[in-house]
């Protein structure tokens, strides 16, 4: 594969701050009540989150996408018969759910990708996964600049994408590399290896800070991205994921066992049972809290203020400053004489 020169990335424009005046309220104004009002919107309307898995087979994506939400919201993909072919192409699979938890609903959808890095060539496989993406931009820009257009855009971005390394202990194999490097400019991308349980305590340390050396020296950029941390608080938090939880090493099961008189979720082996959600076993409760406990609302943020906004501006540039014509709009002028 021939070396890529990483490009520089659009900085997105930081607004000129107003000038504050502190004045002490005279009295009780209700200003705070605006979280209330937030979270009551956010209950009746719910919220979209959009989730892809890329990695080759037999990683365990789907297992740990339902483990992660604790549901079945990844069909598990068959083993392959022999009578079946391994597909010839990347596969784009979305499938949707709504699931609901302490009376907020979301709209989950995880997109997978059957046929991602299992063929004997696998140049270019990325290419279908980064049109997916870029194809779910240029929706969402078309209703955007529909004149009579929805009161709420059906939003369909990927706002998150774990990218699954093979637990192979040495190094990142070509195909990773050449993937982050394309994937990283459009969506954000969260490493993770899979099958930690394979590797020793040992293993899994060097291994994990060679994947974060050569992420490194090739320019490749994960979320969370050091350029957009907003505050020293965001930075002083990023900087700690970024040095020593990336990329996470978990263990996916959907499966409970009995220890120590509880319930939990793991995996059964000869010297006793991986507990998923246990710290010392593996690094999946802090993958969880990452995607879903902390940083959910500012995936989404990112995506629509840095990779959607970076897609609008080239489309609109291409286009000499006009808005992209919709498919219908071309259609009714081909159809005129």
């Amino acid at each position: 594969m021939s070396e890529l020169v990483p490009e520089p990335r659009p900085k997105p424009a930081v607004p000129m701050k107003p000038v504050s005046i502190n004045s002490n309220l005279l009295g009780y104004v209700g200003i705070d009540t605006i979280i209330e009002q937030m979270r009551k919107k956010t209950m009746k309307t719910g919220f979209d989150f959009n989730i892809m898995v890329v990695g080759q087979s037999g990683l365990g994506k789907s297992t740990l996408v339902n483990t992660l939400f604790k549901s079945q919201v990844s069909r598990k993909a068959a083993s392959w018969n022999r009578e079946e072919k391994i597909p010839k192409t990347v596969e784009i699979k979305a499938i949707g759910h709504v699931i609901e938890e302490g009376g907020v609903k979301m709209k989950l959808t995880v997109i997978d990708t059957p046929g991602f890095g299992d063929q004997i060539n696998n140049e270019n496989c990325w290419e279908p996964i980064e049109k997916y993406i870029n194809e779910q931009y240029e929706k969402f820009l078309k209703e955007e600049v529909n004149i009579a257009r929805k009161k709420r855009i059906p939003d369909t971005r990927v706002h998150c994408c774990l990218y699954f390394i093979s637990p192979t202990g040495h190094s990142l194999r070509p195909l990773d590399l050449e993937f982050m490097k394309h994937l990283s400019k459009v969506v954000n991308i969260i490493p993770v290896i899979a099958k930690a349980d394979t590797m020793t305590l040992e293993e899994k340390s060097e291994f994990k800070q060679r994947v974060r050396k050569e992420l490194e020296v090739n320019g490749i950029e994960f979320y969370p991205q050091k350029e957009f941390d907003e505050d020293l608080e965001d930075k002083t938090e990023n900087d700690k994921i970024r040095q020593e939880s990336m990329p996470f090493a978990v263990v996916g099961s959907d499966k409970e066992y009995q220890v120590n008189g509880k319930r939990v979720l793991g995996r059964k082996t000869p010297w006793g049972i991986i507990e998923v959600e246990n710290l010392n076993h593996c690094e999946f409760a802090l993958l969880r809290d990452f995607v879903i406990r902390t940083h959910l609302q500012d995936l989404k943020e990112v995506t629509h203020n840095i990779h959607y906004e970076t897609y609008r501006a080239k489309r609109l540039n291409d286009n000499g400053g006009l808005p992209p014509v919709s498919v219908d709009t071309e259609e009714s002028h081909d159809s005129n004489p």
